[in-house]
């Protein structure tokens, strides 16, 4: 009779099932949740992907062409990235313009973005090792994002992340934008997870602020702001390899 040989965990893998144990949510309503479990919840423009310069690009041609003059990366960084892409439309070019001229802007700008993107998007490094070792852990990931539901499948159509998210709230799910918290609100109610047992990942100021007001764990990372400018914050990161599971559960220790 012959024998089956089993080939034993690595010690990575008895890690990950250990924390499992521990991090795992359990799916079920926010009062069922366990103590110490904890979501990951990103942001997706200059978080999962560095496409904040080709943005960047984009906002300076469509402010060229129509008469804006030249937009400067102080002017960028503080009051567009983080922002949903129709509202600052509405705001610097809504004079005069129907809402249907404002989402043909609006395609406009996103057509520049994507042709020039296209053939250099990557995901941030780290980033595919980091979110398999959250699913490997049992951590739920969502997104939230203030881009449009054509760029969120842009990104995925292009980086085969899609399925490690268990929930995506995009720009039209909310009524109050960044930096208002409701993007984030939003996806730890879907998620099922209280708020404070919820990290995000954020690049923008926007965004922090965000997170910031929805109580919340944040990890900034520094695709377009420094650390000094990344603040408030409980970690900063230039890119995911720095980043284990065990890190995260860390915040939520004290």
């Amino acid at each position: 009779m012959g024998t089956t040989s089993l080939t034993p965990p690595s010690p990575k893998e008895r890690a990950l099932e250990a924390l499992a144990a521990k991090v795992s949510p359990t799916g079920g309503d926010l009062e069922g949740a366990l103590p110490g479990t904890f979501a990951a919840i990103f942001d997706m423009d200059g978080t999962l992907i560095d496409n904040t310069p080709y943005h960047f690009k984009s906002w300076q041609m469509l402010y060229k062409k129509y008469g804006k003059g030249e937009l400067s990366k102080e002017t960028y960084y503080r009051d567009i990235s983080g922002v949903p892409v129709l509202e600052t439309i509405r705001r610097v070019f809504g004079e005069g313009r129907s809402e249907d001229e404002l989402k043909a802007l609006l395609n406009e700008k996103e057509s520049f973005y994507r042709e020039s993107y296209a053939p250099y998007i990557r995901p941030i490094s780290g980033l595919l090792n980091f979110l398999a070792e959250l699913k490997g852990a049992g951590v739920k990931i969502a997104m939230g994002t203030s881009a449009t539901q054509e760029d969120i499948n842009f990104v995925f159509d292009h980086i085969a992340i899609r399925d490690y998210f268990d929930v995506i709230i995009n720009s039209t799910m909310v009524t109050k934008p960044k930096p208002n918290p409701q993007v984030y609100l939003r996806a730890a109610e879907k998620i099922k997870t209280p708020p404070a047992r919820c990290v995000v990942f954020e690049d923008s100021l926007a965004g922090i602020k965000s997170a910031n007001g929805a109580g919340m764990k944040v990890v900034g990372i520094t695709t377009g702001h420094t650390a000094a400018e990344l603040q408030p914050v409980n970690l900063v990161i230039d890119d995911y390899s720095e980043l284990t599971v065990e890190k995260i559960a860390a915040l939520f220790e004290d």
